[in-house]
């Protein structure tokens, strides 16, 4: 008699399987562009089904870096969205940034797919993948190991990965010398092109709004549900009009208020602590925020 031996799947794998099947789906509804999850790396730093292309252009050091010019923001990436449990709020407007992180780099894998602007990746062309800057928009990336410096065109989202900052295109990392090492210790600002208007990207069908003048210094007397704090006042206006687009319920109580350089949007006020404690749980269920609650 012949044994057969049976094998079956644990179902918490089963559950963990579907979760993550089902985050990768969210974020294909919103941007139906290919998630860049994460896989085993080989030690260039690339995934094991990525690389680099088999017949790439000899002249890659010529390839020019992108031109800083004025393009609307598609207003389909502006909207937060959620991947892996993180949710990430994009910027929907252009405007001063710059970080220091981790670059990585894509390319063979994602060569000729959509991007999350509906662009076809091409990764010899100077491009880059951000979590929220706006899209379109231009940064200057620094690779500060060697100070070698290109100017790319944001048009995808990603990475996906709490220790790394921006995705490169194969064509950019060869230029910054990042290639070899798969990853590097970057500088990312962002390029404002003159003549670009600090406007917003339409919010649910909303028409573009002017960055408000410098807002009130200090809130009334009562107590306040806190969304969030912003060193800069137009990232501060365009997450306020993000949250008066998606809390329609809160009306006119959310506003911005700056002082000593640090730029809050606030729902309020209310009469009293439990008022706004509840308000904020509201929230907190509408659009996993975690809002504070301030007493004035």
């Amino acid at each position: 008699m012949t044994a057969i031996t049976t094998c079956t799947t644990p179902r918490s794998e089963l559950w963990s399987r579907f979760a993550v099947l089902v985050a990768l789906l969210s974020l294909a509804a919103c941007t139906s562009a290919p998630v860049r999850t994460p896989g085993p790396q080989k030690p260039g730093g690339y995934y094991l089904d990525d690389g680099p292309g088999d017949n790439p252009p000899a002249n890659l050091d010529q390839i020019p870096d992108a031109q800083p010019r004025v393009e609307p923001i598609k207003a389909s990436t502006a909207r937060p969205y959620t991947v892996f449990g993180q949710t990430y709020v994009p910027m929907a407007q252009v405007a001063p940034y710059k970080a220091r992180g981790t670059a990585s780099w894509y390319g063979k894998r994602y060569h000729g797919q959509p991007t999350s602007s509906g662009e076809i990746y091409d990764m010899y062309a100077m491009t880059a993948a951000h979590p929220t800057l706006p899209i379109p928009s231009f940064v200057r990336v620094t690779n500060l190991r060697n100070a070698k410096s290109v100017v790319v065109r944001v048009n995808d989202r990603g990475p996906f990965h709490s220790d790394r900052l921006i995705d490169l295109s194969y064509a950019a990392a060869y230029k910054l010398g990042i290639i070899n090492h798969g990853s590097d210790l970057v500088e990312v600002q962002a390029i404002v092109p003159v003549g670009q208007r600090q406007t917003t990207a339409p919010v649910s069908g909303t028409a573009p709004a002017e960055v408000a003048s410098e807002p009130p210094v200090q809130e009334p007397t009562g107590a306040y549900v806190q969304l969030g704090a912003f060193s800069t006042r137009q990232n501060a206006q365009s997450f306020l009009l993000r949250m008066r687009a998606q809390l329609g319920w809160v009306g006119d109580k959310v506003a911005l208020y700056g002082r000593e350089g640090l730029y809050r949007v606030h729902a309020g006020p209310y009469a009293s602590r439990d008022e706004a404690t509840q308000v904020a749980e509201r929230i907190e269920q509408a659009t996993e925020l975690r809002p504070v609650i301030i007493l004035r």
